[in-house]
């Protein structure tokens, strides 16, 4: 038996995705509960009936943000079976991510400061979780010989600063597509663990063509 959203789930859904829209384009102060009622095309009134507050609403894109990257991360773990083959799936989903999902990765990574300290507390829990995923892949690829390198809690950072900075620069109308990012990035982050890409299986996608649509500056 199937089970169909009810018209109030359906209403909170379209408020939430209109309050994506409204984030990306004002920021969170920039954006009052009349811009994400119209975006939705609702009255004001719809937003507090169906959500407590402008800022539940990022606490809510938050969550789900986080969550979905942290589950990207456990799955492209989950799918490789050795260290160097986990590193260049993670490197290559994680950056696809970020990607896919530019416009919501923004407002994780910039609008965290907007958030009540309660609900900061748990998107920061969220964001450990994502940061043990990492070190522990990388700690594990070091006690197997697999990686080489120094630090291995800052090559997890490093690891994750990569893909998240994506968010900052990618465009839909640019050079390259979620799947070449993920591709390139796959081999940047077998290199900045100290693995042989070779090793893992991948190649290295190909530069494409330079474009007019391609981003002037970043």
């Amino acid at each position: 038996m199937t089970t169909t959203p009810s018209r109030a789930d359906a209403t909170r859904a379209r408020l939430l995705e209109a309050a994506v829209t409204a984030f990306s384009e004002k920021g969170f102060h920039g954006t009052t509960t009349r811009d994400i009622a119209g975006a939705a095309g609702m009255s004001p009134a719809a937003v507090y009936v169906h959500h407590r507050s402008k800022e539940e609403l990022l606490f809510l894109i938050s969550c789900q943000g986080h969550q979905q990257a942290l589950d990207v991360v456990r799955e492209a773990r989950a799918a490789a079976p050795d260290p160097v083959a986990q590193v260049a799936a993670v490197g290559r989903a994680f950056a696809a991510y970020h990607a896919h999902h530019h416009t919501v990765a923004r407002i994780l990574n910039y609008e965290l400061a907007a958030l009540s300290d309660e609900h900061r507390a748990v998107v920061d829990e969220l964001r450990t979780s994502i940061d043990r995923e990492l070190r522990d892949l990388v700690r594990e690829g070091v006690a197997a010989g697999a990686f080489d390198t120094p630090d291995p809690a800052l090559a997890a950072t490093a690891l994750a600063s990569l893909s998240i900075d994506i968010a900052r620069w990618y465009r839909e109308d640019g050079e390259w597509t979620p799947d070449q990012i993920g591709d390139y990035y796959s081999d940047l982050a077998l290199r900045l663990v100290g693995a042989d890409p070779r090793s893992s299986g991948t190649t290295p996608v190909a530069k494409p063509a330079a474009s007019s649509s391609r981003p002037t500056s970043l």
